[in-house]
């Protein structure tokens, strides 16, 4: 960004002045000009944002080598990319052909009751660094996601409407399509991920879509694919960002 020196602006635009020489009809019109820069670079910017901060959704091919034979069988044959305004793919995500079905749960703000805590519900790659809505880099690479419940113990309040979540495992360390780790093994497994105390997540509920699927944003930051896995409509915020 260039630097304006007020002791030499040029008001008539040939020959340096000092700002003491200017007359006070010059100097109304020069404070009235520099006053009007800081709006316009920051209308500038908000305008460049509005531009590149901006998604579709594309066909993306098959589930990647690095997932395990045994995960892979169970994922769609393609899946969703996610790019960029740029044209970069932010990333690509397969879910699972059906869902295992679980006894209803009990639990409060949850809206997939029927899948039991830990079970597998698709893969994510990155293809560059990546993140999650906590802002927390996500290495490039290949992840399982896994279903998990944010727990109630008071450090959450207010961070969503609903409890249910998609927590990232590196996919060298996740091997068994059936395997439904609890909360504490899926949470060490998922910091692995996030490199972080915080496991990384996704958000995920039970989606009132009219078309599947589909890709657009929702609120200042969010943009959310809506699709079935089987026949349970999921939403899930693939690129946002926490307020607040």
């Amino acid at each position: 960004m260039v630097e304006c020196d007020l002791a030499k602006v040029d008001v008539a635009g040939s020959n340096p002045v000092s700002r003491s020489r200017v007359n006070l009809p010059q100097r109304r019109y020069l404070d009235k000009r520099v006053s009007k820069m800081p709006k316009l670079i920051v209308s500038f910017i908000l305008a460049a944002t509005a531009v590149f901060a901006q998604y579709k959704s594309e066909p993306a091919g098959p589930p990647p080598s690095e997932l395990a034979p045994a995960i892979s069988q169970g994922l769609q044959k393609a899946g969703t990319k996610i790019v960029s305004g740029s044209g970069t793919v932010f990333c690509e995500v397969w879910f699972r052909t059906s869902l295992p079905k679980a006894p209803k749960s009990a639990e409060e703000s949850v809206t997939l009751p029927i899948v039991a805590h830990g079970t597998l519900m698709g893969a994510i790659r990155f293809p560059a660094q990546g993140a999650d809505r906590r802002g927390q880099a996500i290495k490039p690479g290949v992840y399982t996601l896994r279903y998990t419940l944010q727990p109630v113990n008071g450090d959450h309040v207010g961070a969503s409407p609903q409890r249910d979540f998609l927590a990232m495992v590196p996919s060298a360390d996740d091997k068994d399509l059936s395997s439904t780790p609890n909360f504490d093994a899926l949470m060490a497994m998922s910091k692995k991920a996030s490199g972080t105390a915080h496991p990384a997540v996704l958000s995920i509920w039970n989606s009132s879509a009219q078309s599947f699927p589909s890709f657009g944003k929702e609120g200042e930051n969010d943009w959310v694919l809506n699709v079935k896995i089987g026949d349970v409509p999921v939403a899930v915020i693939l690129v946002g960002k926490v307020e607040g």
